[in-house]
């Protein structure tokens, strides 16, 4: 058996390439978008690629489906439940496909969405005979769960409440493809998931990459004995906002599509090109690191620093359906356009040459911004009457504390609640540790707020300095 599993670290997302070495054949599951490591590997191994699957509709990324499909032939698959607007192939609950000595079987598993499926992974046929004939030992080498079964935690349930299906509905049925397909197989099945730590798509998920049924049955917080209603209870609460873009991104998922070209960098602006396209409703999204950034910008752009999780973040607060305008450090433009593909942000329109050189030969188009140290802060809350603190960490982050008096406003959120804010008030924004405040400040700046700042080293810093917090009641939401 080939087995490779990709991790793609800014989006916390795993996809993988399983194939049998005897025949050639192969399939890959819950591909990225940019899919030149897919044909790379399989190449280097001999590998034809003859099927995607999908486990699910994905939310936080656009797969590559479409991209593998035409660069390949492979067909694409889905769950049977699954109903995309473009050709496919159904997979039935307890199918098999023989790649050769290595056999893929299906097991529907719905729950963090209805169409959901699991790939168990047989590495020798002989193996699943026994086990077909009732040998308890005969284990399969591992389990691709999707987004059902993660490590140290499970799919959330919540993310289709906008489609009339509700969360609590999904997690009975989370829990029984739990209890009923992945808690059935042997302790010593590795596990696969799609996604890691940092993924908006669990609660409480681990950097670990690989675990086994046993170490999750004894470890997982989910698969802890209790009933069903505890179990509802248990992942239905204390989930993160869901990011803006999730919507979109599984709306797109299911949509025939352009396809993404991984070579074609995005078109080189002037700045007049640039301010006019801004004029007109294009977003100027700067790239650049946040020192960089508040040094000096095009006045109106807002702040997605390339380093952290850019694309996940951008979509927090860049529309879809807005055209983008790059500023990047020279050389990056293409990684920053690809990054935003991943989501389905297709809407690049160009970037800004030499930024630095724009910036200095005009700098009537560039503003600089106001950033607070902890000590600062706490000097503007005593002596700023009507100072506005906006705290934009998720809510299972604010449950350790907040700065005293501010008022939350989830990152994801802050587009939809940006009216519940007073744009002349002295602003501070925070968050855990500076990189999504500075996202937040350059939004509010790029509305009209007229006095923003971000506090450097966020909420961690002034705990760290020992500076007072507020808890329970006191938090204004």
């Amino acid at each position: 058996m080939i087995f490779e599993q990709y991790y793609l670290e800014c989006l916390s997302h795993a996809s993988y390439l399983v194939g049998d070495e005897s025949t050639g054949r192969a399939v890959v599951v819950d591909p990225q978008r940019d899919i030149s490591l897919y044909l790379r590997d399989a190449e280097a191994h001999g590998l034809t690629i003859e099927m995607v699957i999908e486990t699910h509709f994905h939310a936080d990324f656009l797969s590559g489906h479409l991209e593998l499909a035409r660069a390949t032939g492979a067909t694409i698959a889905y769950g049977e439940a699954a109903a995309p607007e473009y050709d496919f192939t159904p997979l039935a609950h307890g199918q098999r496909i023989e790649l050769g000595q290595v056999v893929l079987e299906v097991r529907s598993t719905p729950g963090h969405t209805p169409e959901s499926i699991s790939v168990v992974v047989w590495d020798d046929a002989a193996t699943l005979a026994r086990s077909d004939a009732g040998d308890a030992d005969a284990a399969p080498y591992g389990v691709l769960t999707g987004d059902t079964l993660f490590i140290g935690d499970v799919g959330r349930p919540d993310l289709l409440t906008s489609v009339g299906v509700t969360a609590d509905e999904l997690a009975v049925s989370l829990y029984r493809s739990l209890h009923e397909q992945l808690l059935t197989l042997p302790d010593s099945t590795r596990v696969y998931p799609a996604h890691g730590a940092g993924s908006a798509c669990g609660k409480s998920l681990s950097t670990e990459t690989v675990s086994t049924i046993g170490e999750q049955r004894a470890t997982n917080y989910a698969l802890a004995p209790m009933t069903e209603a505890e179990f509802v209870a248990a992942v239905t609460q204390g989930q993160s906002v869901a990011p803006l873009y999730f919507a979109f991104s599984a709306s797109r998922n299911k949509q025939d599509r352009p396809l993404l070209d991984e070579a074609e960098a995005p078109a080189a602006l002037s700045l007049d090109e640039a301010r006019d396209l801004q004029r007109g409703g294009a977003v100027v999204l700067d790239t650049r690191e946040a020192t960089e950034f508040a040094a000096g910008h095009l006045r109106g752009a807002v702040n997605v620093g390339l380093s952290g999780r850019y694309a996940e973040y951008a979509g927090d607060i860049v529309r879809h359906d807005q055209d983008i305008v790059l500023v990047c450090d020279p050389g990056t433009e293409l990684e920053a356009k690809i990054r935003l593909a991943r989501i389905g942000f297709d809407r690049v329109v160009g970037h800004l040459a030499e930024p630095q050189a724009a910036f200095l030969a005009h700098p009537d188009a560039v503003e600089r911004t106001s950033r607070l140290t902890v000590a600062g802060l706490e000097q503007a809350m005593a002596e700023v009457t009507d100072l506005q603190v906006v705290d934009v960490r998720n809510p299972g982050e604010v449950a350790l504390g907040t700065v005293p008096g501010a008022r939350v406003v989830p990152l994801a959120a802050i587009l939809d609640r940006m009216g519940e804010l007073d744009t002349d008030r002295p602003t501070v924004v925070y968050c855990a540790g500076g990189y999504r405040s500075v996202i937040g400040a350059s939004v509010l700046r790029q509305a009209g707020f007229t006095d923003v700042s971000d506090l450097i080293g966020g909420f961690d810093a002034w705990l760290g300095g020992g500076y007072p917090i507020a808890q329970g009641s006191e938090v204004a939401g």
